[in-house]
């Protein structure tokens, strides 16, 4: 199911399609798998999809790769800090506008607001993201030869975007092709993942052009895997209540190490999150990451 073999040339422009290319940055972790992918949609005149870390030697790479072509707009899928940060930068260099849907907290529903003061860290946050034009779902954006639709997808972040286009969809870390995606509260939220995981499957492309790895060339398959995946840790959860987030990590995810533990929790805590929503489960009190959680009679 998962492409881990991916080796791309970091920092080198590499082809994928006719007017399209990607330049992979040079933050390969066990977050980020290989880098974060910035695409170049477009021919004489482009955009960028994702302009990824605050890297200088990414910024010189995304430059190189421009070769002289005009960059009309500069898209994020959402504002972690391996995708937006050097949009500013980019932005300066070339004169083109930001887009996104909004800043970092905007798509957070209610309940993950309530969660903000409490919950922070996670995966990183790019705070000071606040793009020039806002995109709504279903907004067009067009230069000169491409045409991209704006397909408002939260659950990984509340502000996250995937870019549908003739050849398929840019889906950020909504959708990846080296492994599931991490949903991590108070930004990540799972209610709003499945939800856009089931959008996305009413839709036709098949290719998806991801924020990290490899294209993902069977994305109806990749997405009944994550639902049904999410399905199966649900009923891993489920099983293992009562108790706190802590004590039902170490029960569903025996044997992972140590160092991905407080992911692995996050994780937890989002599909506790999402079965207190649907009245499955209660917390002794508001929801916390420190309370305490049961099957409702």
């Amino acid at each position: 199911m998962f492409n881990t073999r991916h080796a791309p040339l970091t920092g080198q422009p590499e082809t994928l399609l006719a007017g399209l290319q990607v330049v992979t940055a040079p933050n390969a972790s066990p977050m980020t798998f290989t880098g974060t992918n910035s695409y170049i949609l477009g021919e004489s005149e482009v955009a960028v999809i994702d302009p990824g870390p605050e890297d200088d030697r990414h910024l010189a790479a995304l430059l190189a790769a421009l070769s002289g072509r005009r960059v009309s707009h500069i898209l994020v899928t959402h504002s972690h800090v391996d995708h937006s940060p050097l949009a500013r930068r980019l932005s300066e260099a070339t004169d083109a506008p930001v887009l996104g849907f909004g800043p970092s907290d905007a798509g957070l529903s209610r309940t993950m607001l309530g969660l903000k003061g409490e919950l922070e860290g996670g995966e990183g946050v790019d705070a000071a993201f606040a793009p020039d034009i806002r995109l709504a779902d279903g907004d067009i954006i067009a230069g000169a030869g491409w045409q991209l639709e704006a397909l408002h997808t939260p659950g990984h972040m509340g502000n996250h975007l995937c870019f549908a286009f003739g050849g398929g969809v840019f889906s950020g870390d909504h959708v990846m092709g080296w492994s599931t995606t991490l949903v991590s509260p108070p930004h990540g939220d799972l209610t709003q993942f499945m939800a856009s995981l089931k959008k996305m499957q009413r839709r036709d492309e098949t290719t998806y052009f991801p924020g990290h790895g490899a294209v993902l060339p069977d994305a109806p398959a990749m997405l009944a895997y994550q639902l049904a995946h999410r399905k199966a840790r649900e009923a891993q959860i489920l099983a293992a209540l009562p108790g706190r987030v802590e004590a039902i990590t170490q029960s569903v995810y025996s044997g992972l190490e140590d160092y991905l533990l407080p992911m692995a929790a996050r994780n937890v805590f989002s599909h506790l999150i999402d079965l207190c929503g649907r009245e499955v489960v209660r917390c002794d009190g508001p929801i916390r990451f420190d309370g305490r959680f049961e099957r409702k009679a």
